[in-house]
């Protein structure tokens, strides 16, 4: 029910290759984007192909940033990471490690990203949090939008609810799936464990949580 093809067009990402033997689509936590990124990049160095603007910060190494993508002033990305062929990382972006971003993303001004995986043209561009989680293909988050990964009591595992039944997925941190080309308003936030099927869109000021597997929802009132 939850496997990553019911969420994602995998043909032409990478990220086929990070969930070539995932069952459930979350399995790829906490470990999995690490474990990518280290069996095919040199660890020990960054690869700098794009444009990146002397005022912004690369801490560490692991950091690949190729050709066509924009790093402004401003931003911090810390290693590893990953950043495809046209990504804009605009002034005051925060990747805290263990991002990998596709094709054509923006992440914009105060969005802060940790161990997720972002697929093509995929658009945080503004005061957005995303822990933990996978963005499908252009997927859109709008100003302020927080995708929570962490429960109010940090010792239970996080769950996923849905009609009623619920599975523990055993990780302690768990953001969000949003599947291909899902919008979330301004202002919205998912709970731990949310997963949005393809074509979903969540009303501005919302709280979502649980799975809703049926593209083209509409969450939110």
């Amino acid at each position: 029910m939850y496997v990553p093809a019911r969420f994602f067009d995998l043909r032409d990402f990478f990220a086929a290759e990070i969930f070539a033997e995932v069952t459930q689509v979350w399995d790829i936590f906490p470990n999995a984007i690490a474990a990518y990124l280290a069996a095919r990049y040199d660890m020990s160095r960054n690869v700098v192909q794009g444009e990146v603007d002397r005022r912004a910060y690369l801490e560490g190494t692991g950091i690949v940033i190729e050709a066509g993508v924009r790093v402004e002033a401003g931003a911090y990305v810390r290693g590893p990471c990953c950043l495809a062929a046209g990504c804009e990382v605009r002034h005051g972006a925060y990747l805290r490690g263990n991002v990998i971003a596709g094709r054509g993303c923006v992440l914009g001004h105060a969005t802060e990203i940790k161990n997720s995986l972002l697929l093509d043209e995929v658009k945080a561009g503004h005061f957005a949090y995303i822990g933990d989680s996978v963005l499908g293909n252009q997927v859109n988050l709008g100003a302020g939008v927080k995708l929570a990964n962490l429960k109010l009591n940090p010792n239970i595992p996080v769950r996923i609810s849905h009609r009623g039944s619920f599975i523990t997925t055993n990780l302690r941190k768990f953001g969000a799936v949003l599947g291909d080309r899902v919008q979330i308003g301004c202002n919205a936030v998912t709970n731990p464990g949310t997963l949005l099927a393809p074509d979903s869109y969540v009303l501005p000021c919302t709280a979502v949580s649980g799975a809703h597997l049926k593209a083209g929802s509409k969450i939110g009132s």
